[in-house]
């Protein structure tokens, strides 16, 4: 087991393959703890190198909007007015803190999403 910091490009492609090859290693085994020590170390270079940034909040009202089969309408009580409504998710309007509460609780969205500025 030669376990070391993933820096590179490289690192990181065998780092990929080591870990395919120990895939199916069983818990309490040296191969299983190299598997587990692997993933952290695999983990921790993608979240610094790839991040994934959150979804802006009107996109992802829009995007749970069509999941859930909701039209304008269905946010007024909401938001508002379906006037409102049409403002916000054209952007023309910021939400207010009592929009993002129950948006969240109507669509299920996270509020950390949803305070995003846009």
């Amino acid at each position: 087991m030669k376990i070391k910091p993933i820096k590179t490009e490289e690192d990181y492609r065998q780092a990929l393959e080591r870990l395919e090859e120990i895939f199916n290693a069983k818990s309490g085994t040296p191969e299983g703890d190299e598997l587990e020590i692997l993933s952290m170390l695999i983990d921790k270079y993608e979240n610094e190198n790839f991040p994934i940034n959150f979804p802006d909040p009107i996109e992802a009202v829009k995007f749970r909007m069509e999941q859930l089969g909701l039209k304008q309408k269905d946010l007024a009580n909401a938001i508002g007015y379906k006037s409102r409504v049409s403002e916000i998710l054209n952007k023309r309007r910021k939400l207010t803190l009592s929009m993002i509460r129950k948006l969240h609780r109507k669509l299920n969205i996270p509020t950390d999403i949803l305070i995003k500025d846009y």
